[in-house]
């Protein structure tokens, strides 16, 4: 039988990214670290820094944690901050774009420069959203399978993937089942759960009252309607009949596949805003904060502060352009079949981003730094507004939408830079 998992505690990437990833650097080797999602650090000596690709990193990682061939695949190295996260290429530098790090938030950010000043990016070993869905649940190996796993669970206790409280509270008892080992009648209780129910279920279901009364709330209380269901939901987890007893990676399994059923599961994210309706009488709107979730399958808009999906597209179902004048905002444009009141109408809807598209004029005369910069983030608007062809179209949304933005309200986001060919 496998025992319980160990608790451990689910900081944000931005929380992590704090810490630098170059702990010395003498005139050849320095010791480098790669942080992982459960916010445990792989400590690497390596060699000419300064030149080393991500892909030679990312093979040093590997080799370190003991993976197969498959975490080539489903793993990348990004570069993350509090403003800002980059999924790297395998040719690019890592020690070069931290050096540039500065020059990109000053680009690309609307950050005051007090904070770019004190910014640092860290290394983070992260799933790759070119990744199939399909061939995560093939993997055979319990350490790939456990990354895959911690790093969708902090996403779903961070809110990021926007879940109803039936997915969280189902998702929540398989953490439970890792954490605490199976269900014993009479000695699992709601009180049990109540101690640490923000390691099972995002904050935003696990509020309570700060009041009087609440302070009168003591051990024997009635459960909440949040550790109730998840208790619930910890007793309905299935256990092996007969002597097999699951293992660890069969739970880890069931949590992907659960996972799977969320549209943006896997997605790139970036922060923007949205016009609301127009209401009173003086037509006052305003804005609303979305986040937006891009995958291969296609788009959502996410309200950052309700927590739920405000509208799912497929590529197939919408039409797009970017705009970006010189002296007004960057916008997004989705254009989408729709109806109103039973009659067929076409939609428009308007995401203002944060960011700016970086656009350098590819004539050879670019210095390497700006070369580097714009195979980073430059793309042909003209070429993507004319192309058929649906997955080209999807990585050029995503090339255009690959600078991420951290609001200030600390709205998590991930970006991925470009497909490698």
């Amino acid at each position: 039988m496998d025992g319980p998992e160990g608790p451990a505690a689910q900081p944000g990437p931005a929380e992590r990214s704090r810490r630098s990833s170059v702990s010395s650097v003498g005139a050849r080797a320095a010791d480098v670290l790669v942080y992982l999602a459960d916010d445990a650090a792989v400590p690497l000596a390596v060699e000419n820094l300064a030149s080393l690709s991500a892909h030679e990193l990312h093979r040093a990682v590997r080799e370190a944690l003991q993976l197969p061939d498959i975490a080539l695949e489903a793993f990348a190295l990004w570069l993350v901050s509090p403003l800002l996260e980059v999924q790297l290429k395998p040719k690019h530098q890592p020690y070069k774009l931290g050096r540039q790090w500065p020059e990109l938030l000053l680009r690309f950010t609307d950050a005051p420069d007090d904070d770019v000043a004190v910014d640092e990016p860290s290394l983070q070993f992260r799933r790759n959203v070119f990744f199939p869905r399909r061939r995560e649940l093939q993997i055979q190996d319990e350490e790939v399978l456990r990354l895959l796993y911690e790093e969708a669970k902090g996403n779903v206790l961070a809110a990021r993937y926007p879940c109803d409280l039936e997915d969280c509270e189902a998702l929540g008892a398989l953490v439970c089942r890792l954490q605490l080992g199976p269900y014993r009648p009479g000695q699992t209780t709601a009180g049990t759960l109540r101690e640490k129910l923000d390691s099972f279920l995002p904050t935003h279901f696990c509020r309570r009252g700060h009041g009087f009364l609440a302070a009168l709330r003591g051990r024997g209380a009635k459960a909440g309607a949040g550790e109730q269901g998840l208790l619930d939901a910890y007793r309905r987890v299935p256990e092996a009949s007969g002597e097999q007893e699951p293992t660890v990676s069969t739970h880890h399994r069931a949590y992907l596949r659960k996972c799977h059923e969320l549209p943006f599961y896997g997605c790139a994210f970036f922060h923007g805003e949205v016009d609301k309706p127009a209401q009173g009488l003086l037509h006052r709107g305003g804005r609303k904060p979305v986040s937006v979730a891009i995958s291969l399958e296609g788009v959502h808009v996410i309200d950052s502060r309700e927590k739920h999906v405000l509208l799912g597209l497929r590529f197939q179902e919408l039409s797009w352009d970017h705009t970006s004048p010189d002296e007004e905002e960057s916008v997004l444009w989705l254009e989408f079949d729709g109806d109103h009141e039973g009659t067929p109408v076409n939609k428009l809807l308007k995401i203002y981003s944060k960011q700016s598209l970086f656009k350098v004029p590819l004539c050879g005369r670019e210095t390497d730094d700006q070369a580097l910069m714009a195979e980073l983030y430059a793309v042909s608007l003209y070429s993507c507004r004319t192309q058929h062809n649906l997955n080209q179209a999807m990585l050029s949304l995503i090339t255009i939408l690959s600078l991420c933005i951290y609001s200030p309200s600390r709205v998590e986001t991930g970006c991925d830079v470009e497909r490698e060919e």
